[in-house]
């Protein structure tokens, strides 16, 4: 069963999936912990506290597992930066060498086309989806939500848009970004496409609408090329942020209402994106790297990721052995927001990046910083 099929049938998204059988036996985590402590240290890259709960991930991987320094890189990179800078330290065993990656879906194959991917199979593998990971394990789905509108109601004081359409709206000038580069960031390539998708266009040419879409918002002068991360909001640079449900609502929760922050899904475009965990081929801690896996798929480190708003790939797992706390859930939007939800194939998403990448500066032509 697809995400797309899965979450149709069950808004709330507490169908149970079928699973792949598994392929190995359980791991010994006391004698990978022990490695970890040896090598001492985990660099990780491109993960903002802020994302999906991932300072609190964090924090709970050092509580499990004391002994082993989190190095953190380059927390704000997208995820054709994480690809080069496992690229540019093929040989570097330092603190520039990443060891696991968080990568858009459409970016696994790549790198593992490549070359830049050690497989591995975690612990709990026969609960993601086969949809959602590689079958050899060089990558598997992590996380999903999807693409919303975070609006500062202390610049827009009127009525809030409600779709993508609404965006070219006069009273929205000087008003609009994305959260990232569409030429690098995944976030921002899926929300070109959702635009795209919005205008009715089907989803082989949604990646070409989108890019229309946004060199009409930006010739409008409703298009703000600034990266709308939660401090850009905050300070009405970016007074409607295009991102992540889950980035947005937890930056709603960090502002406390200065300003106050409210998150709409769009009606006519709401794309779900999946992002997928890698440990990289050339990791100079790699069994600190597979610990780190087996903490993120352990019942903590995807309970950890509800904390952040973002739907855990064991999701319906969790659901069906009763895992998923009450008070986690009660803090999610309504679960029909999600109905109309699309998820692209990684065929699919493949296509819009190079379609997207290739084309912003040429179509639109905006410099996103």
């Amino acid at each position: 069963m697809t995400f797309k099929s899965a979450l149709t049938t069950s808004v709330s998204l507490l169908t149970v999936l079928s699973f792949a059988a598994p392929t190995f036996a359980q791991t010994d985590l006391a004698a990978l912990y022990e490695a970890a402590k040896t090598e001492g240290q985990l660099t990780v890259i491109a993960l903002p506290h802020s994302w999906c709960n991932y300072g609190g991930v964090i924090e709970g991987f050092k509580a499990a597992y004391p002994g082993i320094t989190v190095n953190e890189l380059n927390p704000d990179a997208g995820s054709a930066d994480e690809l080069e800078a496992v690229r540019a330290n093929k040989g570097n065993t330092g603190p520039q060498a990443p060891d696991v990656l968080d990568i858009g879906l459409a970016f696994g194959p790549q790198a593992k086309d490549e070359g830049l991917l050690e497989a591995y199979k975690v612990s709990t593998w026969e609960e993601i989806p086969d949809d959602a990971k590689d079958a050899d394990g060089f990558w598997y789905g992590d996380y999903y939500g999807v693409l919303a509108l975070g609006i500062n109601k202390d610049i827009i004081t009127g009525d809030n848009p409600t779709s993508w359409a609404d965006l070219n709206k006069d009273e929205f000038a000087n008003s609009v970004a994305l959260a990232g580069d569409p030429r690098t960031a995944n976030n921002a390539i899926m929300s070109v496409f959702a635009a795209g998708l919005s205008t009715g266009a089907a989803q082989d040419a949604a990646a070409q609408a989108g890019l229309e879409y946004f060199k009409a918002l930006n010739d409008k002068g409703n298009f703000v090329p600034v990266d709308a991360e939660a401090a850009a909001i905050a300070q009405g640079t970016t007074p409607i942020a295009i991102n992540w449900d889950y980035n947005l609502l937890a930056a709603r929760d960090n502002l406390n209402g200065n300003p106050p922050i409210e998150v709409v899904v769009p009606s006519d475009g709401v794309v779900a994106g999946v992002y997928v965990q890698a440990i990289s081929a050339f990791a100079p801690h790699p069994n600190a790297a597979k610990l780190w896996m087996e903490y993120l798929y352990s019942d903590e480190g995807q309970l950890g990721w509800l904390a952040g708003y973002c739907h855990p790939i064991r999701f319906n797992a969790l659901a069906e052995a009763g895992k998923l706390p009450a008070d986690l859930m009660a803090k999610l939007p309504a679960a029909e927001n999600y109905a109309k939800a699309v998820f692209p194939s990684i065929e699919e998403q493949n296509a819009n990046k190079a379609t997207i990448t290739g084309g912003w500066d040429s179509t639109v032509g905006a410099s996103v910083q």
